[in-house]
């Protein structure tokens, strides 16, 4: 008898194991426990079915991008991130980073361009900014260009 109730134990322990992992899918860190069809992305409250394919609900909207501005100084071939307080500069064949410029090198504090990038080298795209803002050209009716 006491074998029988035993087995009968761990007969149940072992289908209610079966059961509990035989429906489980996660999905975005929930956990969905269930038979029959996938389950939604819609929480169990909600009445309406969220589209697939998009970010997750607790990701940034679609397409947005942390943004780097640049301070680019045309006549130094110089950028400045003025949030980090860092200097990108091209010495000895290659660029720079640094808190401070070398003593050779001097910015017209009065006439730079903002750039903003997706990319946190602002050089990446020194070819265009060297084109588009060419040293000693200001242009007066572009907004890009400030005067400080």
């Amino acid at each position: 008898m006491k074998q029988s109730l035993v087995e009968l134990l761990i007969s149940l322990v072992c289908a209610l194991l079966i059961f509990t992992f035989s429906g489980c899918k996660t999905t975005s860190g929930d956990v969905h426990v269930g038979w029959g069809s996938e389950p939604t992305n819609c929480h169990p409250n909600c009445s309406e079915k969220v589209k697939k394919g998009g970010p997750p609900p607790h990701a940034p909207a679609h397409g947005y991008r942390a943004k780097h501005a640049y301070r680019y100084y045309p006549s130094s071939f110089v950028y400045f991130d003025a949030s980090t307080k860092i200097y990108f500069y091209f010495e000895n064949h290659r660029w720079w980073e640094s808190a401070s410029l070398l003593k050779d090198i001097r910015l017209r504090l009065g006439h730079y361009v903002t750039i903003e990038m997706h990319d946190d080298k602002p050089y990446s795209g020194f070819k265009d900014h060297v084109h588009k803002y060419p040293p000693g050209q200001l242009k007066k009716k572009n907004k890009n260009w400030a005067r400080h």
